[in-house]
C-alpha cells in the first residue's frame, strides 16, 4: 500500500514535470493568482482573482479552438448537451493538452448522466492541471451522483485548500461531513 502510494505520487510529480502545461492554462502565470486567492479574506478581491484564472483556464491561441469551444459553452447554456459534447469532442481532438476543454466535456458528459465518461475527462482535466478547482468541485458532484460521498468530500475538501472562497462548495462539504460523519468522533 505505501509503495503503490509512492509510486502514484511519483508518477504525479513526473507528469507535472514531463507533460507541458496545455494551452489555456495559463501556466506560470496562474501562481500568483492562486497564492492571492488563498491569503485574500476580501470576497471581492477573491471573485476578480477566480475570474482572472477562468480567463486564462479558457485561452487558447488557436482562433478555431475558441470558435468551437464558444459554440460549446452555447450549446451548453443553452441546455443542448449533446450539440456542447459534439462541441467539446472537436476541441479536446484538437488540442488534448487543454484542460479547459476536457473540464467542459466532463460538464457535458455529467448533465447527459455518463458519469463515468465525466470521471474519466475530469481526472484527464486534474492532470494536465491538479489546482483546477472547478474540475474539483464537479468531481465531487459526479462522486455524489455515484453514491461515493466520501470521495465527494474528498474532492469538495481539496478544491476548498485551493479556492477557500467556493461560498457553495464549503457548505455541500459542511453538508456532507455532517451525513457522512453523523455519530463517528473526528
Amino acid at each position: 500500500m505505501v509503495i503503490r502510494r509512492f509510486m502514484t505520487l511519483l508518477l504525479m510529480v513526473l507528469l507535472t514535470i514531463v507533460v507541458p502545461a496545455g494551452a489555456g492554462q495559463g501556466g506560470v502565470r496562474l501562481d500568483p493568482l492562486f497564492a492571492a486567492l488563498r491569503a485574500t479574506t476580501d470576497a471581492a478581491y477573491a471573485e476578480s482573482l477566480e475570474e482572472h484564472i477562468w480567463d486564462l483556464w479558457l485561452d487558447n491561441p488557436n482562433a478555431e479552438m475558441i470558435r468551437v469551444m464558444r459554440a460549446g459553452v452555447f450549446s451548453f447554456n443553452n441546455d443542448d448537451y449533446t450539440a456542447a459534447l459534439a462541441a467539446f469532442d472537436t476541441v479536446v481532438t484538437l488540442d488534448p493538452t487543454y484542460a479547459e476543454g476536457w473540464n467542459k466535456r466532463a460538464a457535458a458528459h455529467y448533465m447527459l448522466g455518463r458519469n463515468r465518461a465525466a470521471l474519466e475527462d475530469l481526472r484527464r482535466v486534474l492532470s494536465l492541471e491538479p489546482r483546477h478547482f472547478g474540475a474539483l468541485t464537479e468531481l465531487g458532484l459526479v462522486y455524489l451522483a455515484v453514491g461515493q460521498p466520501e470521495a465527494a468530500l474528498k474532492a469538495f475538501d481539496a478544491a476548498l485548500a485551493i479556492n477557500p472562497h467556493l461560498v457553495k462548495v464549503r457548505q455541500q462539504a459542511d453538508n456532507l461531513r455532517r451525513t457522512v460523519y453523523a455519530g463517528v468522533a473526528l
